[in-house]
């Protein structure tokens, strides 16, 4: 059968699903098997173990295995891949359409994004300070993940007619595992073409319209007409702001896209390094301030993440699953920011010129630590020094239900944090986040429709390409205007169903990888500048 074919079943199915199902249906996504009664208690109340959702399981699990299988390459390879990022091997004939630090500024501007800013808010929200430790779980043993499906996904591409890449977790399972795995390739990349619409484009177009919308309301009220908001329908309403916001989100994304991915290297090599600098040194100045704090802030984080406050959860089966929603929102909101096991940032990697897999594996080891253990971590420490996160549902229900400052998510904890954190320096510190979270949506919005149009292009070929960016510039307009809790929803399911697929390939290609690691390690590498003066003197 034609991948067109089961691609089309694949896409009526999911459609179906999602009529029939709603939300509640992709939720459960995260919580299977917990969400079935006759396991969520498994073996007891007291110590409910089937309550640990099994994409955690797979997730962490197939991180571990891989990190001991190829002998820890996180910790091995990272100056190697800082080597290879700073251009020294870089061959321009080598095919490819990007070089090693555009293939990495790329992959980067669609994890750097707002899993950065919102999304470790909302774990805070939901998960309290813990949260953050499993983040960084998250990340070192993703770290293996996204060095092992780069490889893989660089390995396995294919070149068009016109001398472009094609590669990603759809090309390594179909050729790695052979054709009779044709169906899970598919599967991938369905997900991945749903996941770019939602996790890539309209959760990130959602936070900036949000956040734009709020700071107009600073300045014009709620009543104005920008921002007074009319109902459309039951539990929906609109404002002429959010409209606005949509139009003008869509046009700039738009006039990027429509130009390919070496525009979009272009764009995203620039905007990369910018946005993170300025968000970063901003961050730092803060936790400079809050200096005092850091300590008790880190003590926190690791005593939340395995010891519920005892006060108001309790002991047994209360404080076990408080732990599990700990380490749930940690854990998604850690593989939604590095995007680790994903299979995504392999789509860009894999447009890297070199002739080794390896080699571009080795500059995907730095996302992790760039995206989740530098920036996502400056992002809780400012808002647990500030004491921002007294704000959030965690604190207000488990530790002070007295608390009566309101509750405030996503980005817009964020930004009262960065506000109170620089207030020692002017009053405009929440318009630091504010301008963060524009560079950094934009650029995960852009990057993540290329990922979206390869998915497309495997499926469908080079005839779904325009079709595609139209219809990814409508859904840019569709998240400035959308409710937030069913565009988290729908992004957290697609991520998780097209994790699946690049975890197994990832778990039966074991072998290869060892064999392609060992094989390029084994070999000398001379730096491009002194392999040229070797051959024009011969």
């Amino acid at each position: 059968m034609k991948r067109s074919t089961i691609g089309v079943i694949a896409f009526f199915t999911i459609i179906i699903l999602i009529f029939v199902g709603g939300v509640s249906f992709f939720e459960s996504v995260w919580s299977f098997p917990g969400n079935f009664e006759f396991l969520k208690n498994f073996p007891s109340k007291e110590y409910p173990i089937g309550s640990i959702p099994f994409m955690v399981v797979a997730l962490v699990g197939t991180g571990i295995f891989i990190t001991i299988k190829l002998g820890f390459p996180q910790l091995r390879y990272f100056k190697h891949g800082v080597k290879v990022t700073r251009g020294v091997y870089d061959n321009p004939r080598d095919e490819g359409d990007l070089n090693h630090f555009r293939a990495l500024a790329t992959a980067l501007s669609a994890t750097v994004g707002i899993g950065n800013i919102a999304g470790v808010a909302t774990a805070i929200y939901y998960g309290g300070p813990g949260a953050l430790f499993w983040m960084w779980v998250t990340a070192f043993f993703g770290t293996a993940l996204k060095y092992s499906e780069v490889t893989l996904a660089h390995h396995f591409r294919e070149f068009d007619d016109y001398g472009r890449t094609a590669g990603g977790p759809m090309y390594t399972i179909e050729k790695g595992l052979g054709s009779n795995w044709r169906w899970l390739a598919v599967a991938f990349a369905c997900f991945a073409v749903i996941c770019s619409f939602a996790t890539g484009n309209a959760i990130q177009t959602f936070t900036v319209s949000d956040q734009m919308y709020s700071e107009v309301t600073q300045i014009v009220g709620q009543t104005h007409f920008l921002t007074v908001k009319h109902p459309v329908f039951s539990n929906f309403s609109l404002s002429v702001q959010q409209v606005i916001n949509g139009i003008a989100l869509s046009f700039i994304v738009g006039l990027v896209i429509i130009g390919g991915i070496k525009r979009i290297g272009n764009v995203t090599g620039f905007l990369s390094p910018l946005m993170a600098i300025f968000y970063v040194t901003a961050g730092i100045l803060i936790l400079i301030s809050n200096f005092a704090h850091l300590g008790d802030s880190f003590i926190m984080i690791i005593e939340m993440a395995f010891y519920p406050p005892a006060e108001i959860a309790g002991v047994g089966a209360g404080a076990f699953l408080i732990m599990l929603n700990t380490m749930l929102w940690g854990i998604k909101r850690g593989l939604y920011s590095n995007e680790a096991g994903q299979g995504s940032a392999a789509i860009a990697h894999s447009t890297a010129k070199t002739k080794y897999g390896v080699r571009e594996g080795s500059v995907a080891l730095l996302e992790p630590f760039i995206d989740t253990i530098t920036i996502c971590t400056i992002t809780g420490l400012v808002i647990l020094t500030t004491d921002a996160w007294h704000y959030t549902q965690f604190f207000q229900t488990r530790i002070d239900s007295t608390f009566t400052g309101g509750l405030l998510n996503s980005s817009l904890l964020t930004s009262f944090a960065f506000k109170e954190g620089l207030s020692w320096l002017f009053d405009y510190g929440d318009k630091i986040v504010t301008l963060a979270v524009l560079l950094f949506a934009v650029s995960t919005a852009i990057s993540w429709s290329y990922y979206g149009e390869r998915a497309a292009n495997y499926l469908f070929g080079k005839k779904a390409t325009i079709p595609y960016k139209w219809v990814y510039i409508l859904f840019v307009f569709i998240g400035a205007i959308a409710e937030l809790e069913a565009v988290w929803a729908f992004g957290d399911a697609a991520l998780g169903f097209m994790t699946f697929p690049n975890l197994l390939a990832i778990i039966l290609l074991s072998g290869m990888l060892k064999k392609l690691t060992k094989d390029y390690f084994a070999i000398d590498h001379i730096e491009y500048k002194n392999l040229k003066e070797n051959l024009e003197e011969k």
